[in-house]
């Protein structure tokens, strides 16, 4: 394995040094960097130039020049590594460090986002293949696909940011919306479960019902106003991933894991209210102790409960320990809302449009948080949405195409259970193509989604480049061409890795 990640890292390296050539002398003849100099009225416009032609070495050809910008990179291995300066004046790895942590909230959050449901959604169109849910999801996936990304983005700020805050000036839900999200409930959930027509009709006639009766109460009652769950339905939703957790990881037979799970869920209810007072005392590190806590409770009940399966029902109570704190969390921030909203810097418009925090707002962990996710949610959508369609088609067609292999067809003919079949056979098989989609993307990602970030003014890496692209900042391009080689680079050995971790048949050998 270290022979031939050393072999491939080597080689990686001569690629990214020849680019890198390529890219830099590329990038110096596309345009002036003293261009703006020069159509300036400025007195001191000569010594403006010469003050830039000494900083960037313009002076120097080039084809030379990229040796003085290398020779600042490789001086790292003695301590004072440089990416030259900006065409500011500003050293390029202080705009780097800043772009690159706004770019990875954005890409991280709708990568892990667009992973998860893209999966869950193509795995579950393959195993329901020409069924309504199937043709429904691929029309949406393929609908999502073909939109304009920039286009994509403008339809969220009007809809979703704006329409949303219009709604919450007079939160009162009308009797035709009611009815009309009623019915579309009902055919989606129509559609997922499927069934004989009898089953089906008590599905859509359930759904419909239910979500009139939801809509109506958070009407009623002015929710929106002033969110929130409550112990009872924080403990509801926990006992439903008690048993959603146990059926996927171990199913529903499997007793002592789901009775672990559900001890989980009410030492979590039990908690609710003392974790009321630790929550004004929140932080980063003070939730990262919580959640190893969560996962170091759901592991010892889980041990007790196990028997033979200690690690199995130890492992599914973690699971559901870390979703009933997350679930906790969420009604926290819900308790907040109503705070942020109604503060002078939002003005009762929540959901923003631009760039990535409130100016002026001063708050807690959980305004913060707040604030956060307001900025973030709408260039999250739109990327979200465009990455979740392909990331379903992909999951759909490989998980087809291991479901009729024979090994597949060997296991249901031993009498394993679908569960079995589908989760310890079928999935981790289906996911290997995937994992090469998956890194693939990100790595790319890490380079900056340019129009998203100009589309809601967020200052990451693609609003850098396009800058830097524009004013023939040839330093801060190479910059954040270094950033997305080395990034290819490291998640292309990372699914390496990922392939010998899912299939015990590929060895990564030298």
């Amino acid at each position: 394995m270290v022979a031939f990640l050393t072999r491939r890292f080597l080689a990686s390296l001569l690629v990214l040094l020849i680019a890198s050539y390529i890219v830099y002398v590329l990038t110096c003849y596309s345009g002036n960097p003293l261009q703006d100099l020069l159509a300036s009225n400025a007195r001191n416009k000569d010594e403006l130039i010469a003050q830039r032609v000494a900083l960037l070495h313009l002076d120097v050809s080039p084809f030379l020049r990229y040796f003085i910008w290398l020779g600042g990179v490789l001086s790292v291995f003695t301590g004072h590594f440089t990416l030259g300066d900006a065409i500011n004046g500003q050293p390029v790895t202080a705009q780097l460090g800043s772009a690159m942590w706004s770019t990875l909230q954005l890409v991280t959050t709708a990568a892990i986002i667009a992973i998860i449901f893209g999966v869950i959604i193509g795995i579950a169109t393959a195993l329901r293949q020409y069924s309504a849910f199937d043709y429904g999801a691929t029309f949406l996936s393929f609908l999502f696909f073909s939109l304009p990304i920039f286009w994509l983005a403008v339809m969220l700020k009007q809809y979703v940011a704006i329409g949303f805050n219009n709604f919450l000036q007079d939160p009162v839900i009308s009797p035709i919306v009611i009815t009309v999200l009623a019915l579309i409930s009902g055919v989606v959930w129509l559609g997922i479960i499927g069934g004989s027509a009898r089953r089906r009709l008590i599905v859509f006639v359930t759904a419909a019902v239910a979500t009139a009766l939801i809509l109506t109460a958070l009407s009623v009652t002015k929710w929106f106003d002033d969110p929130g769950l409550g112990i009872v339905i924080v403990t509801l939703i926990g006992v439903g991933f008690a048993f959603l957790v146990t059926a996927l990881s171990t199913g529903l037979e499997n007793r002592k894991a789901l009775y672990a799970s559900l001890v989980t869920v009410a030492v979590g209810a039990a908690l609710y209210y003392p974790l009321q007072y630790v929550f004004p005392f929140m932080s980063f590190w003070l939730m990262l102790v919580l959640a190893i806590v969560a996962v170091g409770v759901g592991l010892l009940v889980g041990w007790l409960f196990g028997g033979h399966d200690r690690w199995i029902s130890g492992r599914t109570a973690a699971i559901t320990a870390v979703l009933m704190g997350l679930t906790i969390m969420l009604d926290r921030y819900m308790q907040v809302w109503s705070l942020y909203s109604n503060s002078s810097s939002i003005g009762g418009r929540p959901i923003a449009t631009i760039g990535a925090v409130t100016p002026g707002l001063s708050g807690d962990f959980w305004v913060s948080g707040i604030d956060s996710f307001a900025h973030i949610l709408l260039p999250t959508l739109a990327l979200m949405l465009a990455s979740l369609a392909s990331y379903s088609r992909y999951s759909r067609a490989s998980m087809l195409d291991v479901m009729n292999q024979d090994y597949i067809r060997t296991a249901r003919s031993k009498g394993l259970t679908e569960r079995t079949v589908v989760m310890r056979h079928a999935f981790r098989n289906a996911l290997i193509p995937i994992v090469t989609i998956i890194t693939l993307d990100f790595g790319a990602l890490i380079g900056g989604a340019i129009v998203t970030e100009q589309v809601f003014s967020w200052q990451g890496m693609g609003a850098l480049f396009q800058q830097a692209i524009n004013q023939t900042d040839v330093n801060t391009v190479m910059g954040v061409f270094l950033v997305t080689g080395i990034a290819a680079i490291v998640f292309n050995a990372v699914a390496d890795t990922v392939y010998s971790a899912l299939d015990p048949r590929i060895r990564v050998t030298a």
